[in-house]
C-alpha cells in the first residue's frame, strides 16, 4: 500500500477531499520527523509509539578490505505497536 492509496481510502470513508487528507497526512509526517529529530517520542493511544532508539558504538567489518571499521553511537527512529494493535493484527491476519 502506498501513501496515495491511504489518502484515497480515508477520503472515501470520511468524505473529506483528497487534497485535504493529503495535506493533513503530510503535516503529520513533517511534525513526526521534527519531534523525533529533537528527541521527543510520539505516543498514539491504541495505535503505538514512534520512539528514538539509541544504537551503541560497535566495531563492524569492511568485507572487501577485510578491515575493522568503527561505527559510532547513533540514534534511529522506531515504531512500537500497542497491545491492541498487535492483538487485532494477530486475530485478523491469515497467512496464505
Amino acid at each position: 500500500m502506498r501513501k496515495a492509496d491511504i489518502v484515497n481510502i480515508i477520503a472515501e470513508k470520511t468524505g473529506i477531499p483528497k487534497v485535504d487528507v493529503l495535506v493533513t497526512l503530510e503535516s503529520f509526517f513533517q511534525e513526526a520527523k521534527l519531534q523525533l529529530s529533537s528527541g521527543e517520542n510520539i505516543y498514539v493511544r491504541g495505535f503505538g509509539s514512534f520512539i528514538v532508539k539509541k544504537r551503541a558504538a560497535k566495531i563492524g567489518r569492511n568485507i572487501k578490505r577485510n578491515t575493522a571499521v568503527h561505527i559510532p553511537e547513533h540514534f534511529i527512529p522506531a515504531f512500537k505497536p500497542s497491545k491492541e494493535f498487535v492483538a487485532e493484527v494477530k486475530s485478523k491476519y491469515k497467512p496464505s
